[in-house]
């Protein structure tokens, strides 16, 4: 859900958002305002995603307002003035919306800022993701990089984590090993193997291949493994 603010002088221009945004299932407006300094208030206090932006407002601009965040988040432009629309997408908004706008345009705004939210999101998820794991091999913890696994075995009362160019066992159950990796990379697909996602070349109802080697699916995984990669 995107967190959205609209700031407008114009009380009517408000409430046209209002009632545009309500129609929109990914879009809560949280507040609106009439005075850009009360926004800076509810900002500083505030989680905000997206704001609905007028430019020509009397005390301060929509340009000037925007260039004043240390930490701005998305805006799009609510104008009746179409000459600044060059300087606002210098400024990296989403979308300039010209008043009067229908449903159908203020939604393809509300669309744009909706892709650059997923975009931002899945990056903060992808830096903020542990790049290696310690795995204990008898009386040592040997760092190894999660890049370089390409797939977990159940062998006996051990677990081997399989490297290119090497085999790391260790003692563990396979669901111990599944919480050890970070889940938005590896997937299990049968009660002996957990493999690394971004390891797959080949997939069928049956079989998971990783480079050319080829482990089984269980029954039971395959309905959420085709779901987590998004095959149907």
């Amino acid at each position: 859900m995107i967190r959205a603010i609209a700031i407008d002088d114009e009380p009517m221009a408000l409430e046209v958002i209002q009632k545009l945004s309500s129609k929109i299932p990914f879009i809560e407006l949280s507040a609106v305002f009439t005075n850009a300094f009360e926004a800076i208030d509810y900002l500083k206090k505030e989680k905000i995603d997206l704001i609905f932006l007028d430019v020509k407002m009397p005390d301060i601009s929509g340009i000037d307002f925007l260039k004043s965040l240390t930490r701005a988040p998305m805006v799009i432009f609510t104008t009746a003035y179409s000459e600044h629309a060059v300087q606002s997408f210098e400024l990296d908004a989403i979308d300039y919306l010209l008043k009067p706008f229908s449903q159908a345009r203020f939604l393809k705004a509300c669309n744009k800022a909706h892709e650059q939210y997923e975009l931002r999101k899945n990056k903060h998820e992808f830096s903020s993701r542990p790049t290696f794991v310690f795995i204990k091999d008898g009386h040592e913890q040997i760092r190894v990089e999660l890049n370089d696994i390409l797939y977990v075995e159940s062998s006996g009362n051990y677990v081997q984590f399989v490297l290119d160019n090497k085999k790391i066992a260790s003692r563990l159950t396979m669901n111990e090993a599944l919480s050890l990796l970070p889940g938005v990379a590896f997937v299990r697909v049968h009660r002996s193997y957990i493999v690394a996602k971004d390891k797959i070349t080949k997939i069928d109802s049956n079989s998971v291949w990783i480079k050319n080697i080829e482990l089984p699916i269980g029954t039971a995984y395959a309905v959420n493994l085709g779901k987590i990669l998004g095959i149907k």
